[in-house]
């Protein structure tokens, strides 16, 4: 059983790892009882419209709306848990489009990407736009983004990075 009270922690390593108008993070508990995949898909919506709503970006987002629910479930691949804080890691510090250009220092993304993943447990569930046995990705957006979401069935974690040549 986890300890009581972890979402003040949990907010404050995901805010380590957003950068502006790059990398976007949201954390939460959920109200809803029992959430699944439905009730995460509904935050990672949020997240995208916030982000498309920023002045960064609104340019690059006319007329956007984040996918339906439905098609936004089905976009999303598991991820195991013992590849989280790495792939969280990279989200937020590596650019999607210059890997040679870094967002956040390797090690401070990798410290707070283990943090979170720790914090939602080795039971907690992981979800990513990527295809990893193909190496695709399931665009979210219409620019470039990487998604990665994780919850422990009561709090959630969100990281999402925007790019565009």
């Amino acid at each position: 059983m986890k300890p009581a009270g972890i979402l003040p922690e949990l907010e404050a390593r995901m805010a380590e790892l957003r950068t502006p108008a790059r990398v976007y993070v949201a954390t939460g508990r959920f109200t809803e009882p029992e959430p699944d995949l439905p009730e995460l898909a509904d935050r990672i919506r949020a997240l995208l419209a916030g982000a498309a709503a920023d002045e960064a970006w609104r340019r690059f987002f006319p007329g956007y709306a984040p996918p339906p629910l439905p098609r936004l479930c089905a976009a999303l691949e598991p991820l195991e848990p013992y590849e989280a804080a790495g792939f969280l890691a990279r989200l937020a510090s590596v650019d999607l489009l210059w890997p040679s250009h870094r967002h956040l220092p390797a090690d401070t993304a990798r410290r707070a990407a283990d943090r979170v993943v720790s914090l939602l447990g080795p039971e907690g569930s992981w979800w990513t736009n990527h295809d990893a046995a193909c190496g695709a990705v399931n665009g979210l957006t219409p620019v470039f983004d990487s998604l990665l979401a994780g919850t422990d069935g009561e709090h959630y974690a969100l990281a999402l990075q925007l790019a565009d040549d």
